[in-house]
């Protein structure tokens, strides 16, 4: 395998659920949430490839975290990797995106979570395009589109019963 450390990008530290800036109860989401968004979000789980909504989305906007609605990557940093999933080749701002250690499934990979409620999006790895040659490769489910020119500040693509993330708290809902 490939040695991660030495790249530019820092390595999340261990987290639980309760430790992250904005934490929700586990009945709430399972309301808010549709079945895969909960199961890619809370239990590490993956859609499968080429079956995502945006995974060909060409609009221009922002894709924000489905759980906390935190902007995450901007569709000018989108590219087509030809895995299925929507692949970034750079975050909205370096703290927007946790990295961690996965060696689930007896391999070694680079779980991508969102920074401020933990929520699994996807993995990262070191083969994308110049000029960062990072792809992050993130299950639509985990995500929310809010396009460029949107009237409405809310979260506008919401998951699930039809709502969106709550507003911004630092305090279990």
């Amino acid at each position: 395998m490939f040695a991660l450390h030495h790249l530019s990008f820092p390595l999340g530290t261990c987290r639980s659920k309760k430790t992250w800036p904005k934490t929700f109860p586990e009945e709430e989401l399972r309301k808010r949430l549709t079945p895969m968004q909960y199961h890619v979000t809370q239990e590490k789980g993956t859609e499968s490839a080429f079956t995502g909504k945006y995974t060909d989305n060409k609009e221009e906007g922002t894709y924000q975290c489905v759980v906390c609605g935190a902007p995450l990557f901007t569709s000018d940093k989108k590219f087509d990797s030809g895995s299925g999933w929507p692949s970034f080749f750079d975050l909205i701002n370096k703290d927007s995106v946790t990295l961690t250690d996965d060696f689930s499934y007896g391999m070694h990979r680079v779980e991508a979570t969102c920074s401020q409620c933990g929520a699994h999006l996807g993995h990262f790895f070191d083969d994308g395009p110049r000029p960062t040659k990072k792809r992050y490769c993130i299950n639509s489910a985990s995500l929310n589109f809010r396009a460029k020119n949107s009237p409405s500040e809310e979260v506008e693509a919401s998951g699930g019963a039809g709502q969106s993330p709550p507003s911004s708290k630092n305090e279990e809902l």
